[in-house]
């Protein structure tokens, strides 16, 4: 998939690339099914983008295959004026369009998965950035709320959040990493499904990105958070698995020069592995009985997905 990762590289470090200049590209490559709607704030403003990709057997065509989401997860994929060129934070958003511009070639070429693929980012160059211990942020000109309202489709049966994970202590190791499976305030085991997939496509042993209940909060609480991989969790109840695109050192979402093609495109080529098993249900993200059994023992903890337990979103 590096071509498809260098073509969106390409159309994506551009100080006037919007949400429309990607749907057209898209578009001109065959897909159909892309909405792209502003949102502003007094922060700023930003696109966001949602592709829809028919499966041969998936349910917008009467089947029953499951329905693969895809977050892009970033703040920006810019932080002009204060930083000029692409930054490590759009890593998430090159990766799940990637796996749009991906499908869309290998539609071409007469291979459709079998089930539906729903891929939502957003595309802003000229997001703000924030203070946050160890390195800078990427802040975002909306806020998470809004953002998991136009990203998190209640189709997407299954979420893969992807998002740059660099600027950290916690995983210290190029590439990807992924996390446990997160279900309604549950951080579960980590799918064996998604470890085989991992271990396949990188040919190394899987690496997995530790994450903690605080990270499965909402932002606005207060609490500390690894960064936003884990948001789109607090908005629905499909399980939800981070895609971490990692470094060895920690970086700054907000520097430029610092994102390695090879890292995008191996995250991305995961991403579309687990798409084509998910559709044909040979993927599971968590075991079913085992869920059953946590509710019976210990019952609901959808608190965790609002600001507390007095408070509502």
């Amino acid at each position: 998939m590096l071509k498809q990762v260098m073509e969106i590289l390409e159309l994506l470090d551009s100080a006037s690339v919007t949400g429309e200049r990607v749907k057209n590209f898209l578009r001109g490559r065959g897909l159909e099914n892309i909405w792209v709607e502003e949102v502003k704030s007094d922060k700023g403003k930003t696109d966001f983008i949602k592709i829809f990709v028919k499966g041969k057997k998936g349910k917008s065509v009467g089947g029953d295959a499951p329905t693969m989401g895809i977050i892009g997860r970033l703040g920006g994929i810019g932080a002009r004026p204060e930083m000029i060129g692409y930054v490590s934070d759009g890593d998430g958003a090159t990766a799940a369009l990637s796996v749009a511009l991906k499908l869309a070639d290998m539609n071409s070429q007469g291979d459709f998965l079998e089930g539906d693929v729903i891929i939502a980012t957003h595309i802003c160059p000229n997001a703000p950035t924030q203070p946050h211990d160890p390195v800078p942020f990427m802040g975002s000109p909306v806020d998470m709320q809004t953002m998991n309202k136009m990203e998190v489709d209640p189709q997407m049966d299954a979420i893969l959040s992807i998002d740059t994970t660099k600027g950290n202590r916690i995983l210290n190791q190029r590439g990807f990493a992924i996390t446990p499976t997160v279900k309604d305030g549950y951080i579960l085991k980590v799918s064996d499904s998604l470890l085989d997939i991992m271990q396949t496509v990188t040919g190394k042993l899987p690496v997995v990105l530790p994450i903690t209940t605080q990270d499965i909060t909402p932002y606005g609480n207060g609490l500390y958070h690894l960064n936003s991989i884990m948001q789109p969790c607090t908005a629905t109840s499909s399980p939800v698995v981070g895609v971490a695109i990692t470094a060895e050192s920690a970086v700054p979402g907000c520097a430029t020069g610092a994102s390695h093609e090879t890292d995008i495109e191996l995250a991305a080529r995961f991403v579309l592995e687990v798409a084509k098993s998910f559709g044909k249900k040979a993927c599971k993200f968590y075991d079913e009985i085992e869920w059953e059994k946590i509710i019976k023992l210990y019952g609901s903890m959808e608190y965790l997905k609002k600001l507390g337990r007095d408070k509502d979103e």
